[in-house]
Parts: structure tokens; C-alpha cells; sequence
């Protein structure tokens, strides 16, 4: 691991980094948004500052990626078990999601990885990065 990516806001919550110019992804990072109530995650894209070096950080190019990633006191998870994760952590009902965690993984992430590499194909790609409404900016990295 390279870097140091360290940020005040970040003590004690997981961030959700992501492609902000992939509708599919910036879809999720805005239902994310709205359904964490209890605020457990920050979001940062890909192509910021924080993002991007988060990516690095955990030799990923932020380029070129084949997954979003959670990050939470400095453990990375990706590919299905970060999507299951998220959805474990904004409460019921969408918790339930996260029980398909009984799944091995070895089915579980050439599934995810087939549609995060075909993401621009099968639901476009935005021009400009996404940006959330106003009340989330502090959410934001």
C-alpha cells in the first residue's frame, strides 16, 4: 500500500468509493444517500482527489477499476463483499440483501465482475462526473 489517505471526517465510518461518471454506480452512491439513516458512510469518487488516492492506496488503478471499494479502519473490501456490505450496514429491509453472503464468493464475484467491466456498456457513462444534491455535500470526500 502506498499513500496516506487519512481524512478527520472518516473517524469511525466505512467510505464508498466509486465511479462517478458510471450511471450504475453514481445510481447506487445516491441510494446509498438516502437510505443511511444512521450516516455510517462517506462517498468518494473515483475521479477526486480523495477517491483516486484512496484507489491507489490500495494498488487499484483509479483509471481504469473493476470495482467500487469500502474502506473501514484501513480494511479494504471489493467486489461482492463490498456491495453486501453496504447494504448490511443501512439497517432493514435492505439488510436482507446482505444474506446472500451465503453464497461463496467464487460465485458471488465473477457475476459482480461481469457487469462492474461491462458497467459503461449495459447503463451508459455521464459526460461529467455526478454530484449530490445539496443537503449531502457533507457526506461527500
Amino acid at each position: 500500500m502506498q499513500g496516506n489517505v487519512e481524512h478527520p471526517q472518516t473517524a469511525g465510518k466505512a467510505i464508498v468509493a466509486f465511479d462517478a461518471e458510471c450511471i450504475l454506480c453514481s445510481a447506487n452512491a445516491q441510494f446509498i444517500l438516502r437510505h443511511d439513516h444512521k450516516r455510517h458512510f462517506m462517498l468518494a469518487s473515483m475521479q477526486g482527489d480523495y477517491g483516486s488516492a484512496l484507489y491507489r492506496k490500495y494498488d487499484i488503478d483509479p483509471a481504469n477499476p473493476e470495482t467500487l471499494i469500502v474502506v473501514q479502519d484501513n480494511r479494504l473490501l471489493r467486489n461482492s463483499d463490498a456491495v453486501l456490505t453496504i447494504y448490511a450496514g443501512l439497517g432493514w429491509p435492505w439488510r436482507a440483501v446482505s444474506a446472500l453472503r451465503f453464497l461463496p464468493k467464487f460465485l458471488r464475484d465473477p457475476v459482480y465482475l461481469l457487469v462492474a467491466r461491462n458497467r459503461y456498456h449495459i447503463f451508459g457513462k455521464r459526460d461529467t462526473c455526478w454530484l449530490p444534491q445539496p443537503e449531502f455535500q457533507d457526506r461527500m470526500l
